[in-house]
């Protein structure tokens, strides 16, 4: 893989990568989904394929960090139904960058990005919100196991699972901080299944790692931050930001 390695990077660039390490840190404890502007930014600066892989350890430091400040407030039974979809998804993510150029994975993800903010928010407005016990449902069960599936395959293509499964929570029911509970094991669980899958792909190597440990010490502010910040946004706000950042982020790489 032509990963890049600290003495290849300008002060620009690994500026930009630490502003983007920070985001990732902040979207873990506060607005999950806003870690899209953080790949748009990997993207930009590294080689697209080769940026997956340097963003996933990072991810991972965010998922911990996460886990250890909301931990308490995970919903299990919805966490049990979306696993064995997201293994899915992973897999057949995984099937899909073996032959998928960076243009094809761009355009696909920032295409689903797109269509799940729309649907969500047209679920709202049709006052269609759920509570989470009714995961347990059959149209629980499906909408848990479709979006599984497209959120293990966006987050093994391009690290993008977060909008997916936030779009899933919201149109779930879930208040701010169940929210982030069941997000932050959610991704600390499928974030850690996809190393071997990306050691395997080329994507993670010692270079890429070298980069994250430069990078991950900008991932901890992000998130004492986010932290902070959660408490002072009120959950219809919180919600427009999930969705902000999801529209955001499917622009991005439609454009990019």
């Amino acid at each position: 893989m032509n990963t890049m390695t600290l003495w290849h990077i300008s002060g620009w660039e690994f500026a930009a990568l630490a502003l983007a390490a920070l985001l990732v840190g902040f979207s873990k404890t506060a607005v999950s989904g806003a870690n899209t502007v953080s790949l748009a930014v990997f993207a930009a600066v590294l080689p697209a394929r080769a940026s997956t892989g340097v963003l996933l350890p990072l991810l991972i430091v965010g998922d911990l960090l996460a886990v250890a400040t909301y931990r308490r407030h995970a919903h299990w039974p919805t966490l049990w139904r979306l696993f064995p979809a997201v293994a899915a998804g992973v897999v057949i993510g995984t099937l899909f960058l073996v032959w998928a150029d960076d243009g094809v994975v761009r355009t696909s993800i920032g295409a689903i990005l797109l269509l799940m903010a729309a649907v969500t928010v047209w679920r709202q407005r049709a006052g269609a919100d759920e509570e989470p016990d009714s995961v347990t449902s059959r149209a629980g069960r499906i909408k848990a196991r479709s979006y599984g599936v497209l959120g293990g395959f966006t987050t093994m293509v391009a690290n993008a699972g977060g909008p997916v499964t936030s779009m899933y929570l919201l149109s779930a029911g879930f208040r701010k901080l169940g929210f982030l509970g069941t997000s932050a094991f959610f991704f600390l669980i499928v974030n850690v299944s996809k190393v071997p899958f990306s050691v395997g792909l080329g994507l993670i190597d010692g270079r890429s790692l070298l980069l994250d440990a430069a990078l991950a010490v900008f991932v901890v502010p992000g998130a004492l931050f986010g932290k902070w910040a959660v408490n002072r946004i009120n959950q219809r706000l919180f919600e427009q930001l999930v969705i902000a950042a999801t529209v955001v982020g499917g622009v991005q790489l439609l454009l990019s």
